[in-house]
């Protein structure tokens, strides 16, 4: 009964306090305005000779002229009379009060006490903390939804400060991007000035130098290439794209027939939907399967990056799991590589590469955009070593409308 009373909404318990306080006021006014009366009726009996009575019934004490009773008499008289007239009144708004002041107390101090302390410690930067009240009034959704905010400030905080931390790394990997090749191709430059005049190299060696410089030059111009595609990350939207388990394996399949030449590599589609879910009719069993929404373009591009990540580092044999429903959908790849021996948060920053030969070849780029593709699509990039060997990363997609 108590946690009920304790539950009930702002308005029913302003509603019933004050009833209970008008009940309490009426009966309290009652009692106090016979009770003067009482009072009075004793004072005016002592200056009455006889009874008023008529036959069998009382008419009551005749009020005495004021000049006969004693001052004191009269000024308890008088107050007498002033209970009687405005008991009612003086009581009810006594009573408004007091039932508003445990209202207050009840209902609203506490909740409002930890909005304020939470507004304050907001202000501070300070997110780690949590608001306690429990009740289930209007207060306690306004104080689930305030706390929920200061879950999603504390979240978004994360977010900036690993944003800071990402373009803090990037800067840093792109200055040494930048200068490498830059050095290489100062070193040939200086070269060249200092021998080709004298003929000090042979023109065979001259052509040697200036294709390297090329190299270094596509160099620079696919990590250009690469810094303005992550600059269009940021504003890419998302699309929601009706897929199923046959359309995704397709596309999967067709991936593996460009990239996966040379290895071994086996594909699985499951679906963890139970039977009877809206979704694409399976032939011939009668029962439906899941249709996930989300960006069709964006998935298979998380996979492409996987599947190259893969590829590089693999043995012989790499493995591909997809496993999906209505609401979210996970890649994960394997291989029997080395796997991982940076930490994760290294692995999936910009423009890392596990050696020197590594920049050579391709930007760092892949894990880096697979996590913020997965982070957009509400999900996320898992990075693993499996107990037998190899590494293991898994993308998870949630769905998006």
């Amino acid at each position: 009964m108590r946690n009920r009373i304790r539950n009930l909404s702002v308005r029913k318990s302003i509603i019933l306090y004050l009833t209970v306080s008008l009940v309490l006021c009426f009966l309290l006014s009652a009692i106090v305005t016979l009770t003067a009366s009482d009072i009075q009726e004793q004072i005016w009996a002592k200056y009455t000779e006889s009874d008023s009575r008529g036959g069998d019934y009382w008419l009551g004490v005749v009020r005495p002229p004021a000049s006969e009773m004693s001052r004191a008499d009269h000024t308890i008289s008088e107050i007498c009379d002033f209970m009687q007239t405005y008991s009612v009144l003086i009581i009810s708004v006594a009573g408004s009060c007091v039932a508003v002041l445990l209202f207050y107390r009840n209902k609203l101090k506490e909740p409002i006490e930890e909005l304020e302390l939470a507004s304050r410690r907001i202000a501070e930067n300070d997110l780690d903390f949590r608001i306690m009240y429990e009740n289930k009034d209007e207060m306690g959704r306004l104080c689930h939804e305030f706390d929920h905010m200061r879950g999603q400030l504390a979240e978004n905080n994360r977010k900036t400060w690993r944003m800071i931390e990402d373009e803090r790394a990037l800067r840093a990997a792109v200055a040494h991007d930048i200068r490498s090749p830059l050095s290489v191709l100062k070193g040939y430059q200086e070269m060249l000035c200092d021998y080709l005049p004298d003929g000090t190299i042979s023109p065979e060696q001259t052509r040697e130098m200036l294709k390297e410089s090329m190299k270094q030059i596509c160099r620079m111009d696919d990590f250009i290439s690469a810094m303005q595609k992550m600059n269009s990350l940021e504003h890419r939207e998302l699309h929601a794209d009706k897929i199923t388990g046959k359309q995704l394996e397709k596309d999967i399949r067709a991936e593996i027939e460009i990239l996966g030449a040379g290895k071994t590599v086996t594909l699985e589609v499951t679906s963890t939907d139970q039977a009877g879910r809206s979704g694409e009719s399976t032939g011939g069993t009668g029962r439906s399967v899941p249709v996930f929404t989300g960006d069709r373009e964006v998935i298979l591009e998380v996979m492409e990056n996987l599947l190259s990540n893969a590829l590089r580092y693999a043995r012989e044999q790499i493995r591909i799991r997809v496993v999906f429903s209505e609401e979210e959908l996970s890649v994960s790849v394997s291989d029997d590589g080395s796997g991982f021996a940076e930490k994760e948060g290294d692995v999936t920053r910009a423009f890392h590469q596990k050696n020197m030969k590594d920049s050579l070849n391709h930007t760092g780029l892949g894990m880096y955009i697979s996590r913020l593709y997965c982070e957009k699509h509400g999900g996320q990039l898992l990075l693993e070593n499996e107990e037998e060997g190899g590494a293991l990363v898994t993308a998870v997609f949630r769905r998006i409308a």
